[in-house]
């Protein structure tokens, strides 16, 4: 994945250091998705997660991008290792 030092994407550290909910500029770069297309995808109801609509602002719960993007499921697993 690139990092932010290239103007795409976001790192994991990056990634794993976001509040529970972020706007949807910070989801659009997580997802490599450009400005335009993220507010039309919104807009339209097509969003890759779920986007919560609060007044007119839009915010995406982080733990929906780290699920799409596969963010955590490395800990999940070594969790589910240790429990068994």
């Amino acid at each position: 994945m690139a990092t932010s030092k290239t103007g795409r994407g976001m790192s994991r550290d990056e990634l794993l250091a976001l509040p529970v909910a972020v706007d949807l500029d910070t989801a659009n770069k997580a997802l490599t998705i450009g400005r335009s297309t993220g507010y039309a995808l919104a807009k339209r109801g097509e969003y890759p997660v779920s986007v919560l609509k609060l007044g007119n602002a839009y915010r995406v719960v982080t733990a929906e991008l780290h699920r799409i993007l596969g963010v955590g499921q490395e800990q999940e697993a070594e969790r589910g290792q240790l429990c068994a």
